[in-house]
């Protein structure tokens, strides 16, 4: 069996994530007290009790979405009594996951990866000011496809990027607002099946983008990264990586690059994964591997009644 860990990204967030897991462990209570002490203050009252509003915005719900999967990681662990790390191939996470997936793989501590999330949630809602930018989900569209519809948007001016490449004819393009506005309407003259805008703070994934990417590569001077214990599968590249020197890059690049999580599963299936746990919020990762990962064993941890099925699996 290999399994690889998932980590969800911004959007997985609901008000009460990861309650249920700190009442059941005392080793998920400890990482949301951990993220508290990081802070300064108490982000696990907002994430257990709301308001819903405060918990979306981006400098809340990076860092709370971290410290919910590693209150999985941390339950699960209890119960298999030894570590995730010595029974996964390989993590990943989509865009802030990333920074789950290291914590959880000990290439970071929850406490640098809470406090580090906190500026980048913040950096990434100050890059662009409020309503100059925006993201729209395209679907029915190939990668290719959408990424055209993004060049000839913003060949009439304006920055729209192909952001999220998530799965086959699933994509999210971001930019200024107004170009991403006209490749909506590209988009559903070339046939796609949907096109949506999302409701988001800030235009993720792009080269708007830029400043925040500057605030990360200060912040990571003074951030010691270790070898993560697997590798971790990196949203810039969708290959491996096991270097800790080449992890700042990656992750600086990350803010203005697109996440290509359908190419990183691609990677997991090349590499043999025969099993995709899900750890923290919602179930977005499992179900866009139902056809990235085709034939693995999907396994999900964000309660209490999840540790015993995924335990089994993992001993």
């Amino acid at each position: 069996m290999s399994v690889v860990a998932v980590f969800p990204g911004q959007g997985s967030q609901a008000v009460g994530m990861g309650a249920g897991l700190a009442q059941a462990s005392a080793a998920a209570r400890a990482v949301f007290a951990e993220v508290d002490e990081a802070l300064g203050e108490s982000l696990s009252k907002l994430i257990f009790e709301g308001p819903a509003e405060t918990l979306t915005l981006t400098a809340n719900a990076q860092p709370a979405l971290m410290a919910t999967s590693l209150a999985a990681v941390r339950a699960l662990e209890e119960r298999l009594g030894g570590r995730l790390a010595d029974r996964i191939a390989f993590a990943a996470g989509h865009s802030l996951g990333e920074y789950s997936a290291l914590a959880a793989t000990g290439s970071i501590g929850i406490m640098d990866a809470a406090r580090i999330l906190r500026l980048r949630g913040q950096a990434m809602q100050d890059a662009v000011p409020a309503g100059e930018g925006a993201m729209a989900a395209v679907l029915g569209l190939d990668p290719d496809a959408a990424a055209a519809v993004a060049v000839e948007a913003a060949a009439e001016g304006g920055v729209c990027e192909l952001a999220n490449d998530n799965a086959e004819g699933q994509a999210v393009l971001s930019g200024s607002k107004d170009a991403v506005e006209r490749a909506m309407a590209i988009a559903k003259a070339k046939g796609a099946k949907r096109v949506l805008l999302l409701q988001v703070s800030a235009p993720f994934h792009c080269a708007l983008m830029a400043p925040a990417a500057e605030h990360l590569g200060k912040a990571f001077i003074d951030t010691r990264f270790l070898a993560p214990a697997v590798p971790l599968i990196a949203n810039v590249t969708a290959q491996p990586v096991s270097d800790p020197d080449l992890l700042p890059d990656l992750l600086v690049r990350q803010a203005t690059s697109r996440v290509r999580w359908r190419e990183s599963m691609a990677t997991m299936a090349r590499e043999g994964a025969t099993t995709v746990l899900e750890l923290g919020a919602g179930k977005v990762l499992t179900g866009l591997a139902k056809r990235g990962v085709p034939g693995a064993t999907l396994l999900n941890v964000a309660e209490p009644a999840d540790l015993d099925a995924a335990a089994a699996a993992l001993s």
